[in-house]
């Protein structure tokens, strides 16, 4: 086996394990619903409407799956229950192909601007600065240049904190301190990033959202600062979700996207919850693609997400979708 499948299968192994709480809870719900049953009726497809809904799937979009499936049971007339297992996965995985832009890239993928500025955004408490420090260490590993930039003023030890994740991924910081103004510190670090030929600048951002008028106008403050250094600037921005909140993702995502354009998402802490439906229903209700979920602790423990391998990880080895 090369070094490369060994990698993928390490990556596959971390990936089942990051949803494993999730998966067996799915897996004896459906268990469960389905004993003793040959065939699908509508009082099978209550029961899975049921399902998805408890497993933080989501209302909405639970019944778009439901009814997709719904018209597919109606043409087919006669479906098992294993047919039916199929179906979910499908119409799961046609539902996240719907909200992406393209395959996921690999870390070593090259980036349309230099730097590639990435602005992060979400509510203290969700594993934002982590998550920061785990792409930075991805995308060092994959020989990328990478700066940071320490926006989040605001918050005591915020600057601290991610001071170490820069130490421990071995990447560069810009930092002025707590109460330092958030623009300025962004606009050293695009102007650090590009002095100094970095590839990737990443930029933490204050969490506070009790104002969001204000976090309005910083975070616009912010982007036109840096839009100054490098032209489109940011190119992203991630909005980093708690997984393990459940539905209370799915309001914090609501609202910052009323306040700001969030291209992507970052679900985090998918191995401590049982509640990894919010991985497809926040996608979908947003129209915003997940690029990455934190599958463990460790600092290599943030992964792009593929929805085929997602989805296979949730439902275990039972028919593999391609």
């Amino acid at each position: 086996m090369s070094w490369l499948e060994k990698l993928g299968l390490k990556k596959k192994e971390k990936l089942e394990q990051g949803v494993e709480k999730s998966r067996e809870g799915l897996l004896n719900k459906l268990g469960r619903a389905f004993a003793g049953k040959t065939e699908v009726d509508a009082a099978t497809l209550d029961e899975l409407e049921d399902i998805l809904i408890s497993s933080d799937v989501g209302v909405k979009t639970t019944v778009e799956i439901i009814d997709r499936i719904e018209a597919r049971v109606a043409r087919d007339k006669f479906v098992t229950q294993q047919e039916l297992q199929g179906m979910l996965r499908e119409e799961i995985v046609a539902l996240l192909r719907e909200h992406e832009s393209g395959r996921p890239a690999a870390f070593d993928a090259a980036f349309d601007h230099k730097p590639h500025v990435i602005l992060v955004v979400g509510v203290n408490g969700v594993g934002k600065t982590t998550s920061i420090g785990k792409l930075a260490h991805m995308y060092k590993q994959a020989g990328k240049r990478v700066i940071l930039g320490a926006a989040d003023t605001f918050r005591a030890a915020a600057v601290d904190q991610l001071t170490i994740w820069s130490e421990r991924a071995d990447v560069e910081i810009i930092q002025q301190g707590q109460n330092a103004d958030p623009a300025a510190v962004a606009y050293d670090t695009v102007s650090a990033a590009v002095a100094r030929g970095a590839d990737v600048a990443l930029i933490d951002t204050a969490g506070r959202l009790h104002n969001k008028k204000s976090l309005m106008e910083e975070l616009a403050k912010i982007k036109r600062v840096m839009g100054k250094v490098v032209e489109g600037a940011p190119h992203e921005i991630l909005l980093v979700l708690d997984a393990s909140t459940g539905q209370n993702a799915m309001q914090q995502a609501r609202a910052f996207r009323e306040v700001v354009d969030v291209t992507g998402l970052v679900l985090s802490k998918l191995d401590g919850t049982a509640r990894g439906g919010i991985v497809i229903g926040v996608s979908n209700e947003l129209d915003v693609p997940v690029k990455y979920i934190g599958v463990g602790e460790g600092i290599g423990d943030i992964q792009l997400f593929d929805r085929e391998s997602f989805v296979n990880a949730l439902f275990g080895e039972g028919g593999t979708i391609q």
